[in-house]
């Protein structure tokens, strides 16, 4: 078998141990897929872009011709390079041209990247069963690569990261190569001259203000500081985060505060509660939804519930009204919060 565990790829692309056949690149991480093609295209072509080995073909045009991949890569490159063909977006159609190659690669390399293929899909168990191939799983980021990225990407800079960078980065992040990347580009090019990173740099730079700014609403809330949530709203409305909006980020804070309390009352601890959720909480939040979930019972966070219901249907018929109405409703909740 020449399937590799998605462990194994990051190994294997420092050492290819193939000369010539089909590389099948795949899985659901997008970004990952082309980033891991375009590391084994460097290895085989060159980096140079005017390689004249290198051929760069989209899937769909082959669906119609499929034997061209047959013809590009047994043509011959004009300075005797090693031709290297690469298909994005493969799909079927190129299983029996791939079956050709597989048998005799005729010294070429075909680097292909497909989706997030089955066990049982004909183009992944064609090539996981070939001498001549290989497949290299490209699986979504877990919390433990994101950060080995992240500090491999600060070390290689010269950039001296504060302590909380890496794991306030991560949780803003997400898990898509592609974005992480980007991202990792923007913070590297911000501290090309000072050398020095910060929280409040990774958060300026990389995260959504909007959501952050609906996260200090939801937990001024929860927690019953009238004062705090005053000022949150004051930067929501002045980032044009409608009244709308903030009542549908506070309901559905709300109603994950619920789920979370129905745990709760079947006997797990609120910290293990959230230890367990799925998206993870923000580090910096974890203190205030722990007391969030310790402060309302079910009976209350039902109550809270049906008065943010109310509230969206008075603010669609009073429009003209929707800021005061959704001040009022929010204030009630806190001050339901104060009360516990």
């Amino acid at each position: 078998m020449t399937a590799l565990k998605a462990h194994e790829v990051e190994r294997f692309l420092r050492r290819p141990d193939l000369e010539a056949g089909v590389l099948l690149v795949y899985g659901p991480d997008s970004g990952l897929v082309r980033e891991t093609a375009q590391k084994l295209v460097r290895h085989y072509a060159g980096s140079g872009v005017d390689d004249m080995g290198l051929v760069t073909l989209d899937g769909s045009e082959l669906d119609g011709d499929p034997g061209r991949l047959l013809v590009e890569a047994k043509t011959a490159s004009l300075f005797g390079e090693r031709r290297v063909v690469r298909v994005r977006g493969a799909g079927k159609s190129l299983a029996v041209p791939l079956s050709e190659l597989i048998e005799d690669p005729a010294g070429a390399i075909v680097v292909l990247e497909a989706g997030n293929l089955l066990p049982r899909d004909a183009l992944r168990a064609q090539v996981e069963a070939a001498k001549t191939g290989r497949a290299l799983p490209c699986y979504a980021d877990s919390d433990e690569t994101i950060l080995r990225l992240i500090n491999e990407s600060f070390s290689q800079a010269g950039i001296r990261a504060e302590p909380d960078v890496a794991t306030t980065l991560r949780d803003t992040l997400g898990n898509d190569r592609e974005i992480t990347r980007r991202e990792l580009e923007k913070l590297v090019l911000y501290a090309a001259q000072s050398k020095v990173l910060t929280r409040d740099d990774v958060l300026v730079l990389c995260a959504d203000n909007a959501a952050l700014v609906l996260d200090e609403v939801a937990d001024a809330i929860g927690t019953g500081h009238a004062e705090r949530l005053d000022a949150a709203l004051s930067r929501a409305l002045a980032a044009a985060v409608n009244p709308q909006q903030l009542l549908a980020a506070v309901t559905q804070h709300f109603a994950q505060l619920r789920r979370w309390r129905t745990i709760v009352d079947a006997g797990t601890a609120p910290r293990d509660v959230l230890e367990g959720a799925r998206p993870k909480p923000h580090f910096s939040r974890k203190a205030s939804l722990e007391q969030q979930v310790r402060l309302w019972s079910d009976a209350s966070l039902s109550i809270a519930g049906e008065r943010l219901h109310q509230a969206v249907g008075d603010t669609r018929k009073n429009y003209g009204r929707a800021e005061t109405l959704t001040r009022r409703v929010f204030l009630a909740l806190a001050q339901m919060a104060a009360q516990h």
